[in-house]
């Protein structure tokens, strides 16, 4: 395998570009001081950590400290700066914001890099509901920012200025697919696998002998669900099964759900929202089953971080949340493609 030459960096290419990252700046600014007028603390985390993440789906770069020994310890490029940033709520943190660089691998395309920016955000001691505000104060605040009066992606268009639609995921797949996920949610929140198949069958979906609950899930959420989704304006989609909500804590009024919400606009997924799961032994117990269907499914897995399960314990209450900067930017700029809205794309590699 070997890296394609990168045409980024001749200058007509980047002439096409540059309006899209001179914009890119402008809204990068205007958040800083967004989150600053609202007493939000700027925060650095490392991207090397003992763990990238633990859920199932997510892919890391690995590499190794080597000591004066020449003793190799195996590290991680973070997928995401959520361990840190919760290790500084613990600490005594109340309000942060934080830009960082993560890496996802097995990841590229218009919408995907290896390497990205995520803007995340926590709140101690409030609710998530908090967090669907924000959102919809940001898309407006990056548009304007932008000069555009539409988000658009791909012809499609998500006016910032309306209020952006809240549709829990069981709604969804009622209103899309004519499914009635909760149907197959035990009260506690257990799954069942053949009940939910029944229902797939029953809307005309393909469904393997080998799937799992989370396999059909996913399977109605990508195929009926996300493509109605932000259209005309945004839509927040909340109560996410609580199966599908590692680092989520359970809703107050039905333990089937979790305090889980994702924003979309333009069916484009831009951000991923919590309340947070401060139960430490939960929260264990769930990274074990990720890393267990990892396992199965990629025959590989990754360490849990304990200096963060051990400061979970004593985390306060928060909410917390997640946000695809450069996809952000695409919208507001109306690029195509997420390598249009960073300023050095990672060089790609030839089959």
């Amino acid at each position: 395998m070997s890296l394609k030459p990168s045409p980024w960096w001749t200058p007509d290419v980047h002439a096409d570009r540059r309006p899209f990252l001179l914009a890119r700046n402008r809204i990068q600014a205007a958040l800083r001081g967004w989150f600053a007028a609202r007493d939000f603390i700027e925060v650095d985390t490392a991207t090397l950590q003992v763990s990238p993440g633990n859920e199932a789906h997510l892919h890391a770069f690995e590499t190794a400290a080597i000591g004066h020994s020449g003793a190799r310890t195996p590290l991680y490029l973070h997928t995401s700066p959520e361990f840190a940033c919760k290790k500084l709520l613990t600490a005594g943190e109340r309000r942060i914001a934080c830009f960082a660089h993560v890496y996802r691998n097995r990841e590229r395309g218009p919408l995907h890099h290896p390497e990205f920016t995520m803007l995340e955000w926590y709140r101690a001691g409030e609710a998530y509901d908090v967090l669907m505000e924000d959102c919809a104060e940001i898309l407006a605040l990056a548009a304007r920012v932008a000069g555009a009066a539409m988000l658009t992606y791909r012809g499609a268009t998500c006016d910032p200025a309306l209020p952006p639609e809240r549709l829990t995921v069981a709604e969804a797949f009622r209103r899309h697919a004519g499914i009635d996920l909760l149907a197959s949610i035990d009260p506690d929140g257990a799954t069942d696998r053949a009940r939910l198949a029944a229902f797939l069958q029953a809307a005309g979906l393909r469904v393997a002998e080998d799937d799992t609950w989370t396999d059909l899930f996913s399977r109605v959420l990508v195929e009926k669900v996300e493509p109605q989704l932000g259209f005309g304006r945004a839509t927040i989609l909340c109560e996410y099964p609580t199966a599908e909500a590692a680092l989520a804590r359970p809703a107050a009024h039905d333990g089937r759900v979790a305090e889980r919400f994702e924003l979309y606009a333009c069916g484009v997924e831009l951000a991923n929202a919590f309340g947070e799961l401060t139960d430490a032994g939960e929260q264990r117990r769930r990274f074990e089953l990720e890393m267990a269907e990892k396992a199965r499914v990629y025959d590989e897995t990754y360490p849990l971080d304990e200096d963060f399960l051990a400061a979970l314990a004593h985390m306060p209450e928060a909410s917390g949340i997640a946000l695809g900067f450069d996809r952000l930017v695409m919208l507001a700029t109306g690029a195509a493609r997420i390598d249009q809205v960073i300023w050095a794309p990672v060089a790609e590699t030839a089959p």
